[in-house]
């Protein structure tokens, strides 16, 4: 036998592409492997052991669907590619997520699934309970809010709302975040696997959860319904209304499903009520709703079924698997203060060394001030010293000059005193220089008057005497010529004789006012040239005090 012949034949293989919700993975697919071969390889590489909710779908011709397990891969109408792809998704939903799913792994690909289907709009959420979800996703991606390590804008890179609530409200993305975080913010200590579970728990109430929706027609010729099956049964939708379904059957009461071409029945269990029949597009289509009923009812029949062994020993492992995490998360939760509280003993110890390393730095910046100062002051103190001993001699010098100041005080103020008295007696003589003008101005206006009454009185007696001469002489043409010192051999009458007496008198009178006026300007001169001199006086005492108080 040759060594060839002892080789064992190896199996001809095709490459196969498993596309989860998070991941890729590539296999090689034996050509005689059948569908379940496939579906366990890929079970075993995730570690899944409630397979029951999964499957395998493709899409071939625009439609999808999964794959047969009980028929070889190749013998199914799968696409022709290289690698093939199939898409790794549940095809089964749990009535009660908390109850039904076990592993942690297979809530995680429920959790991611939901999630994209909420994002995608292929499950309606109201915008609140959107906001909600989304607070649980990032919990479990992120773990507990911490405001120093998630800081705004932490969740810009995040798909977590539909693009339908995005538009439907005209908030900023960092609104929503601030949305987000205040509800994110709430779920402290909250582990990865609780997070999801919670969102699960949230997403399984709403009214299009897990629920596959096919366009049917009560006749051939129009589509005007939706069929949706799902864990609990068959519904019938009016074609807008994908909430609330027109008529219901649940799998406890449904006899029988069967289809004949296009056409698909569902017989009741009750044997008195109305067969429903429906018209699909495909008869693709009907294989595949029959595909999913059986599906849905086999699991619904399960459910309500004493757990088989290896349920019941998942469930153990489930419990015992939720305990220790919950020991452990306690554990961790425990470890988790006792390091925040370390961690804030560290800090308020590094604070306070801080503060010590710098109470000390301050303290031998203060010694060092200190020294300054007082190497400062010691030098201040020998320049006060020697401005002390220039401020003596300055106080004596200064005390000699108050001592003249003072001398030269008392002789400003007697200069002052004099200056004031001889002011005053300036003003005495103005005054009396004032009153003497007057005095002397009545005089001279009465001598003028006397001067004009005995002028006056001259040229009446020289009148009078013209006339007398005239009456004594008629005939005498020139009067005759008297000598003034002939008085004794004229013979005048006592007219004449008065009249000689008042030329006399008027004679002396002029006499006295000529002297009288010399004697006034005279003595005017002299009481101007006095007023003068203390004009003088007086300007230069006031030069001197104006001297006196600029050197003080």
């Amino acid at each position: 036998m040759s060594i060839r012949g002892l080789k064992k034949k190896q199996p001809r293989t095709f490459k196969v592409k498993i596309i989860t919700v998070d991941a890729e993975m590539e296999f090689s697919c034996e050509m005689k492997w059948k569908g379940k071969d496939l579906f366990d390889l890929v079970c075993r590489a995730l570690g899944l052991r409630e397979t029951w909710f999964f499957g395998l779908q493709y899409t071939i011709k625009g439609m999808c669907t999964w794959l047969k397990m009980d028929k070889k891969v190749l013998d199914q109408e799968i696409p022709k590619e290289d690698p093939v792809s199939f898409h790794f998704l549940a095809k089964f939903y749990p009535e009660k997520v908390e109850e039904e799913l076990l592993q942690e792994i297979t809530q995680h690909l429920f959790f991611l699934q939901v999630k994209k289907q909420i994002l995608d709009e292929e499950i309606y959420c109201s915008p609140e309970a959107t906001v909600l979800l989304a607070s649980y996703a990032v919990q479990a991606k992120y773990g507990d809010y911490d405001p120093n390590f998630h800081e705004p804008g932490f969740l810009a890179h995040d798909e977590l709302l539909p693009k339908r609530v995005l538009r439907q409200y005209q908030l900023t993305a960092e609104m929503w975040e601030e949305k987000i975080t205040a509800w994110y913010a709430e779920h402290r200590g909250i582990a990865r696997d609780e997070a999801e579970m919670n969102y699960l728990k949230i997403a399984q109430d709403l009214e299009m959860y897990g629920v596959n929706y096919f366009p049917i027609a009560q006749n051939k010729n129009h589509t005007d319904l939706l069929l949706g099956v799902d864990a609990k049964g068959i519904h019938i939708y009016s074609i807008n209304n994908r909430f609330s379904p027109n008529k219901s059957f649940e799998w406890s009461a449904i006899r029988n499903i069967s289809y004949s071409e296009k056409e698909l029945t569902i017989k009741p269990l009750d044997k008195k009520a109305e067969v429903f029949k429906f018209f699909s597009s495909q008869l693709k289509v009907n294989k595949l709703i029959l595909q999913l009923c059986i599906g849905n009812h086999d699991l619904f029949m399960r459910r309500r079924k004493v757990d088989s062994i290896e349920i019941q020993q998942m469930k153990a492992q489930a419990r015992e698997e939720k305990a220790r995490k919950k020991m452990e998360n306690q554990r961790l939760a425990r470890e988790k203060q006792l390091r925040e509280e370390a961690e804030r003993a560290k800090e308020e110890l590094e604070r306070r060394l801080f503060q010590l390393e710098d109470e000390a730095r301050q303290a031998n910046e203060a010694l060092l001030r200190s020294q300054e100062a007082a190497e400062l002051l010691a030098e201040k103190a020998q320049i006060a010293e020697e401005e002390a001993k220039l401020l003596a001699q300055n106080a004596a010098e200064a005390e000699q000059e108050r001592q003249r100041l003072e001398i030269t005080a008392l002789k400003t103020k007697e200069e002052k005193r004099l200056m004031e008295q001889k002011m005053r007696e300036a003003e005495l003589i103005a005054v009396k220089l004032v009153k003497e003008s007057d005095r002397r101005a009545k005089e001279a206006e009465h001598l003028k008057q006397d001067l004009h009454e005995a002028r006056e009185a001259e040229r009446k007696a020289k009148q009078k005497l013209l006339d007398i001469t005239r009456l004594n002489y008629p005939h005498t043409v020139k009067y005759p010529q008297y000598s003034p010192t002939d008085t004794r051999d004229a013979n005048f009458d006592k007219g004449s004789v008065k009249l000689d007496l008042k030329d006399i008198d008027l004679k002396r009178l002029s006499f006295e006012i000529e002297r009288e006026r010399l004697d006034y300007i005279e003595k005017s001169k002299k009481f101007e040239d006095r007023l003068k001199e203390l004009k003088s006086e007086i300007y230069a005492l006031k030069l001197e005090e104006k001297q006196s108080g600029l050197y003080c």
